[in-house]
């Protein structure tokens, strides 16, 4: 199954066989980090979107992504092993299947990456203005916080994290790993907080009806809730610094995901239980269920809040608004805090995973050099940094969180579902090659991930299906018109390009999620 021209997987291996890491992480260790990575941003931002498609049902699509992502992880985890240099999933394709699905993968990413990245500033813009009209009273006009397809104009504060964000990245200043751990802490900290006040309140009746549009609704919850798990494969590309990787990986792996779910329902739960509070869709006058992120839904939640009505799926900032309307306002706002605080490191972290995707495909040829300039001073690729921080301010300020989120995730599942085929290809084609872990029972567990990964991508909106498949036309009219052609590795100069590759700049850092 290879479409086109394959790139030597020994030019590949060349660079990182130039490094020796020390294997010190054990399954603990794993664990944790996946923990860390995972944990953030989708439940603080998705939630009110889940419960508008699912009502209670969003439970259950907990469960149902994180059993796709348990599956998919697994063999990611192998070819990150084999493989583990930069490029993620793209590299992993061009080595296995062929220049034509690498392409289409890297392009696919792009939807990961800068719409995500994306996604996540109109998260934090929800919940700074949520911050600002509760804590210090100060009023913004819904036109300036909120996109034309969300009720109002322009979402300005989600614009301008987007642009401060680039202006750092393009400046070089990054986080360091003990930042990243400090705002680890203090989301799952306040996530934690959240649970502690919020589950010894719950009604049980308020998970009733539990699934009131069906399996439908909640299969359509489970697609969106998938972002709020992308990041475990930050320990499946620690494969290289695991003891015992053939025994650790799997734990690390399936246990940091099967903890975040255990939390993400316990979150969840706390909110659909809330008293006074409703998470139930909201319909329209024709009693159809709206689509979240549509005009219809924002007039429709402006008049039950006028009405006195107060629904968890009409609140940007779901579990900020749950605390305060269980007598917590304080916390609620500290919670918005730590929102505030925590999510702009998210979208650095994707952006820069961003940049670094299109850096190693114009270094391939795929994409024009210029993508791979470095700025003098500052040594960074500075053009194509501010390209991608130019589509993600455009993103923020006009789409809806859950819009982008599903875009984003028709990206991702299209990567992960091509990195489970190569996954299986490559047990075929070089069945020799050292491998530091192997994906338990591949036959089953490969399959299960690709099924899955359709599955989710099924149950995207409309929408988003279609825009993926307009942008997957595009990828190939630009591969047949501009990259083909250009190629390093039709042009005979692999190995050229991947002696040039050691001195790129460092891998993408997995989006915490």
């Amino acid at each position: 199954m290879i479409f086109g021209r394959v790139k030597s997987l020994d030019a590949i291996l060349a660079t990182a066989e130039k490094k020796s890491l020390h294997r010190s992480l054990g399954a603990f260790q794993l664990t944790m980090l996946g923990i860390g990575a995972v944990i953030g941003t989708g439940i603080f931002v998705l939630t009110a979107e889940a419960a508008q498609k699912a009502g209670p049902g969003m439970m259950v699509s907990f469960i149902i992504a994180g059993f796709v992502c348990a599956f998919a992880a697994l063999c990611y985890a192998e070819m990150a092993a084999m493989v583990p240099v930069s490029g993620s999933a793209y590299t992993y394709s061009y080595a296995v299947m062929g220049e034509l699905i690498a392409w289409m993968v890297g392009w696919a990413l792009i939807l990961e990456y800068a719409v995500a990245a994306g996604a996540v500033s109109v998260g934090w813009s929800g919940y700074v203005v949520g911050l600002l009209e509760n804590a210090l009273s100060i009023n913004i006009p819904d036109t300036l916080v909120a996109g034309p397809f969300d009720g109002g104009m322009i979402n300005l504060p989600a614009m301008a994290i987007a642009g401060l964000v680039t202006w750092l990245l393009v400046i070089g200043t990054k986080e360091s790993a003990t930042v990243n751990a400090i705002l680890v802490a203090i989301k799952v900290t306040a996530l934690t907080v959240f649970i502690i006040l919020a589950i010894p309140v719950m009604n049980s009746e308020q998970f009733s009806p539990f699934a009131p549009t069906g399996f439908v609704g909640i299969s359509m919850a489970a697609a969106s809730i998938f972002f709020a798990y992308v990041g475990f494969d930050a320990v499946s590309t620690a494969a290289e610094e695991t003891k015992n990787p053939q025994r650790n990986m799997p734990i690390g792996l399936i246990g940091s995901l099967a903890i975040c779910t255990i939390f993400y329902l316990l979150v969840a739960a706390g909110v659909i239980g809330a008293p006074g509070l409703s998470s139930q869709p909201v319909t329209g006058v024709a009693g159809a269920v709206l689509d979240p992120g549509s005009r219809e839904l924002a007039a429709q939640c402006a008049t039950r809040a006028a009405e006195g009505f107060k629904d968890v799926v009409c609140s940007k900032e779901a579990l900020a608004f749950t605390l305060r309307e269980i007598g917590w306002p304080q916390i609620g706002n500290l919670l918005g805090l730590a929102a505030g605080l925590a999510l702009p490191s998210v979208i650095l972290m994707m952006m820069f995973g961003q940049t670094r995707i299109f850096f190693v495909m114009s270094r391939d040829g795929l994409l024009p050099a210029a993508f791979s300039k470095i700025h003098p001073k500052f040594n960074t690729p500075h053009v194509i940094t501010i390209l991608t921080g130019i589509a993600v301010a455009l993103f923020a300020a006009f789409f809806p969180v859950g819009q982008l989120a599903n875009i984003s995730n028709s990206g991702t599942l299209f990567a992960f579902a091509a990195v489970s085929i190569a996954v299986m290809v490559i047990r075929r084609t070089d069945p020799s090659r050292h491998r530091p872990f192997r994906t338990p029972f591949v036959w089953v567990t490969a399959p299960l991930a690709i099924v899955g990964c359709i599955y989710l991508f099924a149950s995207l909106d409309h929408k988003s299906i279609i825009l993926f498949l307009i942008w997957a036309a595009i990828g190939l009219a630009v591969y047949f018109g501009y990259s083909r052609s250009r190629s390093h590795v039709g042009l005979g100069h692999d190995d050229e390009v991947h002696e040039q590759d050691a001195d790129a700049p460092p891998p993408p850092v997995p989006p915490v999620n």
